[in-house]
């Protein structure tokens, strides 16, 4: 499961990436927007900020702005960045591999084998798609209206 930390720092990027790129944003206004508390929201941005994908302005016309463009920034690394592995057994982990403590031979462990097919399809569409596809998904879906159901209900009748 995505932690708050991730999808609150999805959710920072995607509210920074819709801004002006020449005006830094400020913490105040992500955290009143996207309802995430400050204080956590500043941890967030800091880490993201070290990780090269936010650069900072200090000072009264200070905030955050994108490093690297939308497109550029994976939901792989933003995921990885806060949560750690994609793999839900740490022996299929490509960076943070350990063997688990309980197995026998992992070379002829089904479960592994099954969790190595879900790792490596889970991290492909995760290293595919950026912030640039959240920002076109929502585009799109807010372009969609939403259907009306036609058909009358027994109880109307």
């Amino acid at each position: 499961m995505l932690s708050k930390k991730a999808k609150y720092g999805l959710k920072a990027l995607e509210y920074i990436a819709k801004q002006d790129t020449t005006i830094p944003v400020h913490t105040s206004d992500i955290s009143l927007v996207e309802s995430i508390p400050r204080k956590f929201l500043e941890t967030i941005l800091l880490e993201l900020k070290h990780d090269g994908i936010l650069k900072s302005k200090q000072g009264k016309n200070g905030g955050y702005n994108l490093l690297i463009a939308p497109s550029e920034v994976t939901i792989g690394r933003v995921v990885r960045l806060f949560d750690g592995p994609i793999a839900l057994l740490p022996c299929v982990s490509s960076n943070y591999y350990k063997p688990c403590d309980d197995c026998e031979n992992e070379a002829v462990c089904g479960l592994k084998n099954i969790f190595s097919e879900v790792r490596e399809a889970t991290g492909s569409i995760l290293d595919k798609l950026s912030l640039q596809d959240i920002l076109i998904r929502e585009q799109n879906l807010k372009r969609k209206k939403p259907k009306v159901n036609k058909t009358k209900s027994i109880l109307n009748k």
